[in-house]
């Protein structure tokens, strides 16, 4: 038997292929757009991938699966799972079998027996793997979000993001009934799951890969409540704000993701001298520089998102979904990576891209570069307490309660732009976070939305503690 598991540390997200070398077959899962990974890796094994699935409808990525069955001539499995509400309805014209509850199947001499988890979604699969050849009681977990290391998926999102009312704690009580499940199941069992640390998909996942389930009954505080009632009071609280690109994750995966033939595309290279005219008729064109860079120079009306770790994230929180969008970029390796970020999240139409030249063509035809003004803290006091101007704390609800600057507005980054309305214009804006990065991001856009005196706080609350300024708490 062979297990290879792919991570993607941007999505935190982690696909699994299961394979049986004695007969060539593979099983994958989980498996996010980027297809050619998982072709390789099968073709680098002499495996066949035969089977295609996932555990749930994804709300964080757009899903793979269905693209990847066709690319590999594999049978595509998805769970039946989860009502009416909740089944794929492209599953008839992608000749899907539903597998359910009890359902099993073989790769090659490999046992995968299905189990409904519900809770994070209603449709909630996860795959026990036994390898016959050598024992027959089940080696591994492949629990998707259903149990994390360290963690459980969060039962909220199709009330948070999917709109569906009143459904938080019937949900929470779904997921304690499938955590019941395990109760009897032999703490030998590797758990293999969906996420790793730094997803929204739940709230205090673990960095570890992978675990056992006897260490989770010990260590994950989802097994340690006492009863029902704590379990869903806890699995419920202090969960953090769901980005606004999950409620479209959800829809498109249900409904067919649409499916990349070729491959992720490359955009063409635009001249530099496009970039005005773009600009003028709204266009999106994405800065992808580190912050310092784009805070000491950039075209106006340009959106600064950090081609980091956090750049799907946030990409999915702040661009349309219906416009096209441009890349401004400072090498040439940026561009797939930028692109293909993009792809995972849904967002296919990048137009084109413009070089690091499209900076200095704009100075050179007469034009300025906007600068990012930025303060310590001893100056943003000054400009709040002597001259008007407001904090606005664009970090999380948790993060906020947990100690802010006396005094400030918390408005969390992804919903800044709906609520411009709400912000002065005729006094300074002082913006900060953590460490400087998502104030930053907050910055660009109210400079691009045409506020004039607005400024960054690089040090974030990192720095206030530390130099013992006041710090509010609750």
């Amino acid at each position: 038997m062979l297990l290879k598991r792919f991570y993607d540390p941007k999505l935190a997200q982690a696909g699994y292929m299961v394979g049986c070398q004695a007969t060539g077959e593979a099983l994958v899962v989980d498996p996010h757009r980027d297809s050619e990974r998982y072709l390789a890796a099968a073709a680098d094994e002499g495996l066949e991938i035969r089977f295609v699935t996932e555990t749930h409808i994804h709300a964080d990525f757009l899903s793979g699966a269905r693209q990847l069955a066709r690319r590999a001539g594999a049978t595509l499995l998805l769970s039946g799972e989860g009502g009416e509400d909740w089944q794929y309805r492209f599953a008839a014209e992608d000749g899907a079998l539903l597998v359910h509850d009890g359902s099993t199947f073989s790769v090659g001499n490999i046992r995968i027996d299905v189990l409904h988890t519900p809770g994070h979604t209603p449709e909630h699969i996860s795959f026990l793997v036994t390898d016959l050849p050598s024992a027959d009681v089940p080696l591994g977990l492949l629990s998707g979000d259903f149990l994390f290391v360290g963690d459980v998926g969060r039962p909220d999102l199709l009330e948070k993001v999917a709109g569906v009312a009143h459904s938080m704690e019937g949900a929470a009580r779904e997921l304690y009934s499938s955590l019941q499940r395990l109760r009897e199941t032999p703490g030998h069992l590797q758990i293999l799951p969906g996420h790793g640390s730094g997803s929204a998909c739940g709230k205090a996942l673990g960095a570890l890969p992978q675990s056992t389930l006897g260490y989770e009954r010990l260590a994950n505080w989802a097994f340690r409540c006492p009863t029902e009632e704590a379990f869903v009071e806890a699995v419920l609280k202090d969960q953090p704000e769901p980005p606004a690109y999950f409620a479209r994750m959800k829809r498109m995966n249900r409904d067919g993701p649409r499916l990349l033939p070729d491959g992720i595309p490359r955009p063409p290279r635009r001249e530099p001298e496009a970039l005005p005219r773009l600009l003028e008729d709204d266009a999106w064109v994405i800065d992808v520089r580190r912050r310092g860079d784009f805070a000491g120079g950039h075209v106006p009306g340009t959106l600064n998102i950090q081609l980091t770790r956090s750049f799907p994230n946030w990409a999915g929180w702040l661009l349309p979904y219906d416009r096209p969008v441009h890349l401004l970029i400072e090498d040439a390796g940026q561009v797939a990576e930028a692109v293909r970020d993009l792809a995972l999240i849904g967002i296919d139409d990048v137009a084109g891209y413009f070089g690091p030249d499209a900076l200095s063509v704009w100075v050179e035809s007469g034009r300025v570069l906007e600068i990012s003004p930025e303060v310590d803290w001893m100056t943003a006091e000054r400009l709040v307490h002597h001259e008007g101007g407001t904090f606005i704390d664009v970090r999380g609800l948790t993060e906020w309660t947990e100690g802010h600057v006396p005094g400030a507005r918390h408005l969390h980054l992804g919903y800044l732009r709906d609520r411009l309305d709400e912000l002065p214009r005729d006094r300074p804006l002082v913006l900060y976070c953590r460490s400087g990065d998502r104030s930053a991001l907050g910055q660009g856009i109210l400079l691009a939305e045409g506020f004039t005196d607005v400024r960054n706080v690089p040090g974030g609350m990192l720095e206030r503690e530390a130099i013992g300024l006041p710090v509010a708490r609750g």
